[in-house]
């Protein structure tokens, strides 16, 4: 990896790209720093300092924006609401005609497609950016914080519509920022930002560790998380690296004088085909009942039930609820992402074959069958994984924002290893010595 990007600063061009990357980067972070206009800047950094100490029910969300949500900064949304969008954008393409003929039209459809995310994103973006100023207003934002119902302290129209539209207006920004890294930059625009975001959080997390306990005891705590970090990214690398590589073979067609075909390929098919979708959806499913009793206000039995059994994440009808969860939308997204039908009839119609299945039907039931298979193992993987934190909460009697998160880890490991495979592959393309030279 150090000598892929040392490789890389010594080209000239991809040494631009790369410093293009930087600068997008500083700038993001800087926007991650400024307050929005109406907000308390005083009375916020006193309630992020108690959430830091206690359990922030925005814990998800406020890591995907780098901790800039309960900052409230004019990247406060972050890219959670693309993200968002791009996944309501891909289920929908398997319900709805239209988008799937976009997605068979090639560069054209894949264009038109993402020009529906980014008006998709900016609509969610204010309905979030919406919800997060209620929220604030409330005092619901910070709970348990004695200044939580001062951090807005105008409640004006005017200025709730200036809250709305200037963290609308940052999601845009952001959502420009990450485009330009993969129009100018190294590529993988979104990906690094949500890396970014994820990975700044990390000192601050791991010195709180340090100092919940004594001198001795805390650089035990601190050496332990490392340790157990360390442990973690090795498996997630091994994992996200393990795939089954299904034989494909091509009949040689004579067309004149020429023949075509006649080669040897594979279908890769991962061990963790969904990635780390099925850990966003069951995290934010699971959040759905906490945010209702705190909205509600609610003092009922069911509402108390779910304080006590939802909220802090280490009872045991969260972790089932959890587990079970993932390994439901693990299955859920693997069959709607990859349709073994489609691949058959591509491989029939350009004469491939796997070696000793018939092609068509029997092709497509075999795909099903692997795919079945090997999803087990990612979706016990996957689940495993994201109850790291639940641990913690046990053990070291971490708070929710434990850096070492199975989703925290699965987005870093991912996007890192993409992200070297895409320098190695442009360093490839410019030192290739073919016939020319």
């Amino acid at each position: 990896m150090l000598t892929a990007f040392a490789q890389a600063f010594k080209t000239p061009d991809l040494r631009k790209k790369l410093l293009f990357t930087l600068g997008i980067i500083v700038l993001y972070r800087m926007g991650t720093h400024v307050p929005i206009p109406g907000v308390s800047y005083k009375n916020v950094q006193i309630c992020v300092d108690q959430a830091q100490q206690g359990n922030s029910l925005f814990g998800l969300v406020n890591m995907f924006s780098g901790g800039a949500l309960l900052q409230i900064t004019i990247f406060a949304l972050g890219i959670m609401p693309y993200i968002t969008a791009s996944i309501i954008l891909q289920l929908l393409t398997v319900v709805i005609p239209r988008l799937e003929a976009l997605k068979k039209e090639g560069q054209a459809g894949t264009a038109k497609i993402t020009q529906y995310t980014r008006y998709l994103t900016v609509a969610l973006a204010i309905l979030q950016g919406t919800g997060l100023v209620a929220t604030a207003r409330s005092g619901a934002l910070f709970s348990g914080c004695q200044v939580a119902s001062e951090i807005v302290p105008n409640h004006s129209i005017f200025t709730t519509i200036t809250m709305v539209v200037t963290m609308t207006a940052g999601t845009a920004a952001v959502m420009w920022l990450g485009e330009l890294i993969t129009d100018r930059g190294i590529g993988n625009g979104m990906s690094i930002l949500m890396f970014i975001s994820i990975a700044s959080s990390f000192p601050t997390s791991l010195w709180a560790i340090k100092k919940q306990g004594h001198l001795a005891q805390g650089w035990i705590e601190f050496g332990t998380v490392i340790l157990v970090g360390l442990v973690m990214v090795a498996l997630v690398v091994f994992v996200e690296q393990a795939q089954r590589r299904i034989p494909v073979q091509y009949a040689k067609r004579m067309i004149g004088r020429r023949s075509y075909g006649g080669t040897s390929t594979y279908i890769p098919l991962k061990v963790n085909q969904a990635g780390v979708i099925p850990v966003i959806f069951a995290s934010s499913l699971l959040y759905i009942p906490a945010l209702v009793v705190q909205f509600s206000n609610s003092t009922a039995g069911w509402a108390t039930w779910v304080k006590d059994n939802f909220v802090k994440g280490d009872h045991p009808y969260y972790i089932i609820s959890y587990f079970l969860l993932i390994v439901f939308f693990a299955f859920f997204y693997v069959a709607i992402s990859f349709n073994p039908e489609e691949v058959a009839d591509n491989m029939k119609k350009y004469g491939g074959f796997i070696p000793g299945i018939r092609a068509g039907r029997p092709t497509a039931e075999y795909l099903s069958y692997v795919l079945n298979r090997i999803t087990w193992p990612g979706s016990l993987y996957l689940g495993l994984i994201a109850l790291v934190p639940t641990m913690a909460l046990v053990i070291f009697g971490a708070n929710q924002s434990f850096p070492l998160g199975g989703t925290s880890i699965l987005i870093i490991v991912g996007v890192g290893l993409e992200t070297v495979k895409q320098i190695e592959s442009q360093l490839q393309q410019r030192n290739y010595e073919g016939f020319l030279r």
